[in-house]
């Protein structure tokens, strides 16, 4: 199973962008996807979650501005961000939780390779 995260770049305070994380291998299904990021000189936080069930949660610094949303039917994941913030930059990775691979196994803790977003003007 391999985590590919997309969509990162630069982008001036105020803009928007789109990051995706597609998911392959042999999988049957994902529980929560999401989103973390990590600044220079800092610890990795989360940023958003999405569940199997469409539930979500976000971090108070990123909520109103992004959205996580999901196509189960192509194992990925995405993250709209809107209203950007110098603040904003960093390498953002996608995780997953866990998930059920096609022969039925269960396993843990999936990371993406990151992807880096940079605001500034």
């Amino acid at each position: 199973v391999q985590l590919q995260a997309s969509g990162g770049g630069l982008v001036q305070p105020g803009g928007s962008l789109t990051l995706s994380c597609a998911a392959s291998g042999s999988i049957f299904s994902i529980n929560a996807m999401g989103w973390y990021r990590q600044a220079p000189g800092k610890q990795r936080e989360p940023v958003a979650t999405i569940f199997k069930d469409g539930n979500t949660n976000y971090s108070d610094s990123v909520k109103g501005r992004f959205t996580i949303s999901r196509d189960n039917a192509k194992k990925t994941a995405y993250l709209q961000m809107n209203s950007l913030k110098p603040e904003d930059t960093a390498v953002y990775y996608c995780n997953v939780d866990s998930l059920i691979t096609g022969w039925g196994q269960l396993e843990y803790d999936y990371w993406g390779q990151g992807t880096q977003v940079t605001v500034s003007s």
